[in-house]
């Protein structure tokens, strides 16, 4: 792994395209119309990648959308021309992309045998999204849809790059899953607030009762289910674990919230990390009244009953978003939210064609007219 070569990986993936791609199309199938990108998965397509991200699982990509008649007709010719005539090497990197033992990871890897297993893929925009997502969200999304997909894989189709877009099909899917219609929004705010309530008197108890692993345990639940709500009320998608932090930090709220969480996970006392998290919920609780969707609710923490724990009393927000949400059905959604808020396993999240068995979890909301 050469890491002094590294390019961030859209950058390559679109000098790919324009240098290499797009010459061989032109030549060989002219006037073909396409589109071109780097969607999906990998940590390039969310612009996190760095040297340490060559190792597996990057290199020279990307797709290649072709009408479904075009793709039909076209995709297995453009597939052998491109492994005939793609060069071995691009900007001092491998082409070759292979899966040790034909299983596994594909790693960059020195060939000088046999067509190139090059990473670029011939698809239609349908096939794409029914790869990522389990299913075709075109022409529209209904709400149940937005709630089973995660949006690590919205994210994937939202953000990377389009190089070109001949078929003009990736814009407007793209402005189409930019983020949750208002409906959707208001109940995933009113969840994650519900989330919250559910249980921040508990860091408190345990601390008070001598267990400390336990107080730090649910400290560090709370201040991901703080930073959750950030993303939401920024109007941003996360993404999986690995980037979660440090696609938190570019929120414009980052800034003021970030060191207070910080804070109050490496609190060495319970108060310590109460006060902390005490000063993140007000902060939010601010963010919250700025956003103007209910009338303004008063950022303070304050005691738990009778106890002397100081809790910021999140169900004021729940109940405050829930007046704003006509739908029944959706306000039954706002008691658990979307995929994301109930599940956290990876081979849930990361895999639609199980997502999709997930679906009769969520009730059939008709869509806004």
């Amino acid at each position: 792994m050469d890491v002094e070569r590294f390019i961030p990986g859209l950058d390559l993936a679109e000098r790919f395209y324009n240098e290499v791609v797009r010459p061989v199309l032109d030549a060989r199938f002219p006037g073909l119309v396409h589109s071109a990108a780097l969607l999906g998965f990998g940590s390039e397509v969310l612009g996190y990648d760095t040297p340490q991200s060559m190792d597996h699982e990057w290199g020279v990509r990307g797709q290649i959308f072709l009408s479904e008649g075009d793709h039909e007709e076209f995709a297995t010719a453009i597939n052998v021309l491109l492994a005939r005539e793609s060069p071995r090497e691009f900007l001092g990197l491998p082409v070759d992309l292979v899966q040790r033992d034909g299983v596994g990871n594909f790693i960059m890897t020195q060939s000088n045998k046999g067509p190139v297993r090059h990473g670029v893929r011939v698809v239609t925009v349908g096939s794409f999204c029914r790869g990522r997502l389990g299913f075709d969200p075109r022409p529209a999304m209904r709400f149940e849809d937005w709630l089973v997909v995660p949006q690590q894989l919205l994210l994937g189709v939202t953000a990377g790059r389009v190089f070109h877009d001949g078929l003009a099909q990736l814009a407007p899917l793209r402005d189409a899953l930019r983020y949750y219609p208002d409906e959707v929004w208001l109940a995933l705010l009113a969840a994650q607030w519900r989330r919250i309530d559910q249980e921040e008197p508990f860091m408190a108890r345990c601390g008070d009762v001598g267990d400390d692993v336990g107080s730090r345990l649910v400290a560090a639940r709370q201040a991901r289910e703080m930073m959750r709500l950030c993303f939401l009320m920024e109007r941003r998608y996360w993404p999986y674990t690995k980037w979660f932090g440090t696609a938190f930090a570019r929120l414009a709220c980052a800034e003021r919230i970030g060191p207070l969480l910080a804070t109050a996970l490496r609190g060495e006392t319970w108060p310590e990390r109460e006060r902390a998290l005490n000063a993140a919920g007000v902060a939010i609780a601010e963010m919250h009244n700025a956003l103007g969707l209910t009338p303004p609710i008063e950022a303070a923490a304050s005691r738990f009953h009778e106890r002397s724990y100081r809790v910021i009393h999140a169900g004021r927000f729940v109940e405050a978003l829930l007046e704003r949400i006509a739908d029944p059905i959706l306000r039954d959604v706002a008691m658990t939210g979307c995929i994301d808020q109930f599940a956290d396993s990876t081979d849930i999240l990361s895999y639609p064609e199980r997502i999709s068995r997930l679906r009769g979890f969520f009730p059939s909301v008709a869509p806004p007219t």
